[in-house]
Protein backbone atom coordinates (compact mmCIF):
# COMPACT_ATOMS: atom_id res chain seq x y z
CA UNK A 1 0.00 0.00 0.00
CA UNK A 2 1.60 3.46 -1.04
CA UNK A 3 -0.87 6.47 0.05
CA UNK A 4 1.16 10.17 0.34
CA UNK A 5 -1.81 10.93 2.70
CA UNK A 6 -2.12 14.29 0.00
CA UNK A 7 -5.45 15.61 -0.42
CA UNK A 8 -7.37 14.62 -3.52
CA UNK A 9 -7.60 16.88 -6.66
CA UNK A 10 -9.59 16.20 -10.05
CA UNK A 11 -9.69 17.80 -12.87
CA UNK A 12 -10.40 17.85 -17.01
CA UNK A 13 -8.52 17.47 -19.94
CA UNK A 14 -9.14 20.33 -22.85
CA UNK A 15 -8.93 19.18 -26.53
CA UNK A 16 -6.31 21.96 -27.58
CA UNK A 17 -8.00 21.20 -31.47
CA UNK A 18 -9.32 24.93 -32.71
CA UNK A 19 -12.20 22.67 -34.54
CA UNK A 20 -13.56 22.10 -31.00
CA UNK A 21 -12.71 25.63 -29.71
CA UNK A 22 -16.87 26.18 -28.78
CA UNK A 23 -16.79 22.98 -26.97
CA UNK A 24 -13.79 23.14 -25.40
CA UNK A 25 -15.06 26.41 -23.61
CA UNK A 26 -18.40 25.01 -22.43
CA UNK A 27 -16.12 22.48 -20.80
CA UNK A 28 -13.96 25.05 -19.14
CA UNK A 29 -16.98 26.60 -17.59
CA UNK A 30 -18.42 23.92 -16.58
CA UNK A 31 -15.57 22.20 -15.25
CA UNK A 32 -15.15 25.36 -13.04
CA UNK A 33 -19.47 25.20 -12.23
CA UNK A 34 -19.15 21.10 -11.07
CA UNK A 35 -16.46 22.52 -8.69
CA UNK A 36 -13.44 20.20 -10.72
CA UNK A 37 -9.72 21.42 -9.61
CA UNK A 38 -8.07 21.75 -12.46
CA UNK A 39 -8.18 22.54 -16.41
CA UNK A 40 -5.29 20.56 -18.02
CA UNK A 41 -4.03 21.37 -21.78
CA UNK A 42 -1.77 19.05 -23.71
CA UNK A 43 0.81 20.64 -25.23
CA UNK A 44 1.64 19.62 -29.20
CA UNK A 45 2.24 22.54 -31.33
CA UNK A 46 3.54 20.70 -33.79
CA UNK A 47 -0.02 19.23 -34.62
CA UNK A 48 -1.69 21.75 -37.61
CA UNK A 49 -5.14 21.69 -35.90
CA UNK A 50 -4.04 22.18 -32.26
CA UNK A 51 -3.96 25.69 -30.79
CA UNK A 52 -1.08 27.03 -28.67
CA UNK A 53 -1.39 25.69 -25.24
CA UNK A 54 -0.26 28.84 -23.27
CA UNK A 55 -2.80 31.32 -25.53
CA UNK A 56 -5.63 28.68 -24.85
CA UNK A 57 -5.12 28.39 -21.17
CA UNK A 58 -4.64 32.32 -21.14
CA UNK A 59 -7.65 32.53 -22.75
CA UNK A 60 -9.77 30.36 -20.73
CA UNK A 61 -8.05 31.85 -17.61
CA UNK A 62 -9.66 34.73 -18.86
CA UNK A 63 -13.41 33.51 -18.73
CA UNK A 64 -13.30 31.73 -15.58
CA UNK A 65 -12.37 32.86 -12.07
CA UNK A 66 -11.77 29.50 -9.56
CA UNK A 67 -10.87 26.40 -11.49
CA UNK A 68 -7.02 26.09 -11.51
CA UNK A 69 -4.74 25.29 -15.07
CA UNK A 70 -1.74 22.73 -15.74
CA UNK A 71 0.19 22.04 -18.87
CA UNK A 72 0.16 18.37 -19.53
CA UNK A 73 2.80 18.65 -20.42
CA UNK A 74 4.55 21.89 -21.57
CA UNK A 75 7.58 20.84 -24.04
CA UNK A 76 10.68 21.63 -22.58
CA UNK A 77 12.55 21.91 -25.81
CA UNK A 78 10.11 23.68 -27.47
CA UNK A 79 9.59 26.54 -24.92
CA UNK A 80 13.28 27.86 -23.31
CA UNK A 81 12.98 27.23 -19.75
CA UNK A 82 13.63 31.68 -18.74
CA UNK A 83 10.62 32.38 -21.14
CA UNK A 84 8.61 29.76 -19.71
CA UNK A 85 9.41 30.89 -16.38
CA UNK A 86 8.08 34.27 -17.41
CA UNK A 87 5.18 33.09 -19.42
CA UNK A 88 3.80 31.33 -16.14
CA UNK A 89 5.06 33.41 -13.90
CA UNK A 90 2.94 36.28 -15.98
CA UNK A 91 -0.14 34.18 -15.82
CA UNK A 92 -0.15 33.52 -12.40
CA UNK A 93 0.14 37.42 -11.09
CA UNK A 94 -2.70 37.92 -13.83
CA UNK A 95 -5.11 34.77 -12.10
CA UNK A 96 -4.37 35.10 -8.60
CA UNK A 97 -2.19 31.75 -8.40
CA UNK A 98 -4.29 29.46 -10.48
CA UNK A 99 -1.23 28.29 -12.33
CA UNK A 100 0.61 24.82 -12.10
CA UNK A 101 3.45 24.14 -14.44
CA UNK A 102 3.30 20.74 -16.10
CA UNK A 103 6.56 20.29 -17.94
CA UNK A 104 8.06 17.12 -20.02
CA UNK A 105 11.55 16.57 -21.56
CA UNK A 106 10.48 15.99 -25.34
CA UNK A 107 9.05 12.87 -26.51
CA UNK A 108 8.51 13.12 -30.17
CA UNK A 109 11.78 14.20 -31.30
CA UNK A 110 11.30 14.30 -34.31
CA UNK A 111 8.01 16.58 -34.59
CA UNK A 112 10.41 18.53 -32.41
CA UNK A 113 12.81 19.28 -34.67
CA UNK A 114 9.94 19.51 -37.67
CA UNK A 115 9.18 23.08 -35.58
CA UNK A 116 13.14 23.89 -35.32
CA UNK A 117 13.67 22.45 -32.19
CA UNK A 118 16.85 19.93 -31.31
CA UNK A 119 15.25 17.11 -30.96
CA UNK A 120 17.44 15.51 -28.23
CA UNK A 121 17.10 11.96 -26.90
CA UNK A 122 18.06 9.75 -24.30
CA UNK A 123 20.71 10.91 -21.70
CA UNK A 124 21.21 14.15 -23.56
CA UNK A 125 17.50 14.66 -22.95
CA UNK A 126 17.54 14.31 -19.56
CA UNK A 127 20.46 15.81 -18.68
CA UNK A 128 19.01 19.25 -20.63
CA UNK A 129 15.35 18.54 -18.66
CA UNK A 130 17.55 18.29 -15.69
CA UNK A 131 19.03 21.93 -16.24
CA UNK A 132 15.77 23.71 -17.74
CA UNK A 133 14.09 22.61 -14.14
CA UNK A 134 16.80 24.67 -12.41
CA UNK A 135 16.20 27.50 -14.70
CA UNK A 136 12.57 27.54 -14.63
CA UNK A 137 12.85 27.29 -10.26
CA UNK A 138 15.18 30.30 -10.59
CA UNK A 139 13.02 32.16 -13.03
CA UNK A 140 9.76 31.55 -11.05
CA UNK A 141 11.08 32.72 -7.66
CA UNK A 142 12.29 35.93 -9.59
CA UNK A 143 16.17 35.41 -9.19
CA UNK A 144 18.87 36.72 -11.19
CA UNK A 145 19.54 34.14 -14.08
CA UNK A 146 23.28 33.79 -14.95
CA UNK A 147 24.19 30.47 -16.87
CA UNK A 148 26.19 29.07 -19.48
CA UNK A 149 26.55 25.72 -20.33
CA UNK A 150 26.12 23.64 -23.47
CA UNK A 151 21.93 24.01 -23.53
CA UNK A 152 21.84 27.13 -22.04
CA UNK A 153 23.51 30.66 -22.26
CA UNK A 154 21.59 33.63 -20.19
CA UNK A 155 23.98 36.27 -19.11
CA UNK A 156 21.99 37.75 -16.22
CA UNK A 157 18.66 37.69 -16.46
CA UNK A 158 16.88 39.25 -13.53
CA UNK A 159 13.39 37.42 -13.79
CA UNK A 160 10.19 38.57 -12.89
CA UNK A 161 7.17 39.29 -11.41
CA UNK A 162 7.29 36.90 -8.94
CA UNK A 163 4.19 34.91 -8.88
CA UNK A 164 1.62 35.42 -6.05
CA UNK A 165 2.02 32.10 -4.79
CA UNK A 166 4.42 29.76 -5.49
CA UNK A 167 4.11 27.87 -9.24
CA UNK A 168 4.73 24.04 -8.81
CA UNK A 169 6.94 22.45 -11.08
CA UNK A 170 5.09 18.44 -12.22
CA UNK A 171 7.51 16.71 -14.19
CA UNK A 172 5.83 14.35 -17.04
CA UNK A 173 8.21 11.16 -16.77
CA UNK A 174 8.12 7.27 -18.28
CA UNK A 175 11.77 6.09 -17.48
CA UNK A 176 13.54 5.61 -14.75
CA UNK A 177 15.91 8.30 -15.70
CA UNK A 178 13.51 10.94 -16.05
CA UNK A 179 11.43 9.60 -13.20
CA UNK A 180 14.46 9.82 -10.88
CA UNK A 181 14.60 13.60 -11.74
CA UNK A 182 11.43 14.35 -10.80
CA UNK A 183 12.25 12.62 -7.09
CA UNK A 184 15.14 14.79 -7.17
CA UNK A 185 13.97 18.07 -9.09
CA UNK A 186 10.25 18.42 -9.01
CA UNK A 187 7.10 19.30 -7.33
CA UNK A 188 5.08 16.36 -8.32
CA UNK A 189 4.86 13.65 -11.03
CA UNK A 190 2.32 13.74 -14.35
CA UNK A 191 1.95 10.09 -15.19
CA UNK A 192 1.56 9.60 -18.45
CA UNK A 193 -2.52 7.77 -19.55
CA UNK A 194 -3.03 4.98 -17.68
CA UNK A 195 -3.20 2.63 -21.12
CA UNK A 196 0.82 3.88 -21.35
CA UNK A 197 1.39 3.52 -17.66
CA UNK A 198 -0.72 0.73 -17.04
CA UNK A 199 -2.05 0.37 -12.72
CA UNK A 200 0.52 -2.70 -12.55
CA UNK A 201 3.23 -0.72 -14.00
CA UNK A 202 2.97 2.29 -11.51
CA UNK A 203 4.38 0.45 -8.49
CA UNK A 204 7.67 0.17 -9.71
CA UNK A 205 7.84 4.13 -10.82
CA UNK A 206 6.87 5.59 -7.57
CA UNK A 207 9.29 3.52 -6.10
CA UNK A 208 12.43 5.32 -8.52
CA UNK A 209 10.45 8.25 -7.72
CA UNK A 210 11.08 7.82 -3.69
CA UNK A 211 14.37 6.33 -3.67
CA UNK A 212 15.81 9.30 -5.75
CA UNK A 213 13.73 12.05 -3.39
CA UNK A 214 15.21 10.03 -0.23
CA UNK A 215 18.41 10.45 -1.60
CA UNK A 216 18.95 13.61 -2.33
CA UNK A 217 17.26 14.49 1.48
CA UNK A 218 14.02 15.47 0.38
CA UNK A 219 10.33 14.10 1.98
CA UNK A 220 8.85 11.87 -0.77
CA UNK A 221 5.13 12.81 0.54
CA UNK A 222 5.55 16.22 -0.44
CA UNK A 223 5.49 15.34 -4.06
CA UNK A 224 1.84 14.76 -6.19
CA UNK A 225 1.43 12.47 -8.35
CA UNK A 226 -1.06 12.85 -11.20
CA UNK A 227 -2.92 10.06 -13.53
CA UNK A 228 -4.11 11.19 -16.48
CA UNK A 229 -7.11 8.92 -16.87
CA UNK A 230 -8.64 8.02 -20.53
CA UNK A 231 -11.63 5.83 -20.27
CA UNK A 232 -15.82 6.22 -20.13
CA UNK A 233 -18.53 6.45 -17.43
CA UNK A 234 -20.76 3.73 -19.16
CA UNK A 235 -21.02 0.91 -21.04
CA UNK A 236 -18.83 1.46 -24.30
CA UNK A 237 -17.47 -1.34 -26.31
CA UNK A 238 -13.84 -0.28 -27.59
CA UNK A 239 -13.34 2.64 -25.39
CA UNK A 240 -9.65 2.08 -24.44
CA UNK A 241 -8.98 2.69 -21.04
CA UNK A 242 -11.22 2.81 -18.16
CA UNK A 243 -14.61 1.83 -18.96
CA UNK A 244 -17.63 0.91 -16.34
CA UNK A 245 -20.29 2.57 -14.71
CA UNK A 246 -19.84 5.11 -11.38
CA UNK A 247 -19.52 2.24 -9.08
CA UNK A 248 -16.29 0.91 -10.94
CA UNK A 249 -14.97 4.32 -11.74
CA UNK A 250 -15.12 4.49 -7.89
CA UNK A 251 -13.80 1.61 -6.75
CA UNK A 252 -10.88 1.87 -9.08
CA UNK A 253 -10.01 5.76 -8.26
CA UNK A 254 -10.11 4.95 -4.62
CA UNK A 255 -8.09 1.59 -5.02
CA UNK A 256 -5.23 4.08 -7.34
CA UNK A 257 -5.50 6.52 -4.50
CA UNK A 258 -4.60 4.42 -1.51
CA UNK A 259 -3.22 1.27 -3.14
CA UNK A 260 -0.85 3.36 -5.94
CA UNK A 261 -0.34 6.60 -4.08
CA UNK A 262 -1.83 8.75 -6.95
CA UNK A 263 -3.66 12.11 -4.96
CA UNK A 264 -4.57 13.65 -8.23
CA UNK A 265 -7.03 12.45 -11.26
CA UNK A 266 -7.24 14.06 -14.46
CA UNK A 267 -9.87 12.51 -16.59
CA UNK A 268 -9.42 12.34 -20.27
CA UNK A 269 -13.43 11.32 -21.91
CA UNK A 270 -12.64 9.32 -24.65
CA UNK A 271 -16.59 10.52 -26.18
CA UNK A 272 -19.33 12.51 -25.01
CA UNK A 273 -17.00 15.16 -23.12
CA UNK A 274 -19.90 16.91 -21.55
CA UNK A 275 -21.72 14.11 -20.58
CA UNK A 276 -18.67 12.43 -18.88
CA UNK A 277 -17.71 15.35 -17.27
CA UNK A 278 -20.63 16.06 -15.10
CA UNK A 279 -21.16 12.38 -14.62
CA UNK A 280 -17.21 12.52 -13.14
CA UNK A 281 -17.68 15.96 -11.37
CA UNK A 282 -21.22 15.06 -9.64
CA UNK A 283 -20.78 11.11 -8.97
CA UNK A 284 -17.68 9.91 -9.22
CA UNK A 285 -15.30 12.54 -7.70
CA UNK A 286 -17.65 13.04 -4.26
CA UNK A 287 -17.95 8.94 -4.08
CA UNK A 288 -14.22 9.08 -4.25
CA UNK A 289 -13.39 11.55 -2.12
CA UNK A 290 -15.68 10.10 0.56
CA UNK A 291 -14.32 6.31 0.37
CA UNK A 292 -10.81 7.57 0.49
CA UNK A 293 -11.49 9.52 3.70
CA UNK A 294 -13.40 6.74 5.17
CA UNK A 295 -9.83 4.42 4.78
CA UNK A 296 -7.83 6.72 5.90
CA UNK A 297 -10.07 7.12 8.74
CA UNK A 298 -10.14 3.98 9.58
CA UNK A 299 -5.90 3.23 9.59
Amino acid sequence: MTDYLRPLSFGLSLDPAAGSWPLTRRLALTAERLDLDHLAVQDHPYQPDHLDAWTLISHLAALTERIGFVTDVADLQLRPPVMLAKAAASLSALTDGRVRLGVGGGGIPDAIASMGGPARRGPDMVAYAEESLALLRAGLNGEAVRHHSPYHSIGGYQAGPIPPRPVELWLGAQKRRMLALTGRHADGWISPLNIYVTPREVPSRQEVIDEAAAAAGRDPRTLRRVYNVIGAIGERTGAPGLVGDVERWTDTLTEWAVDLGFDTFVLWPVAEPERQAALFAGEVVPAVRERVEAIRSAW
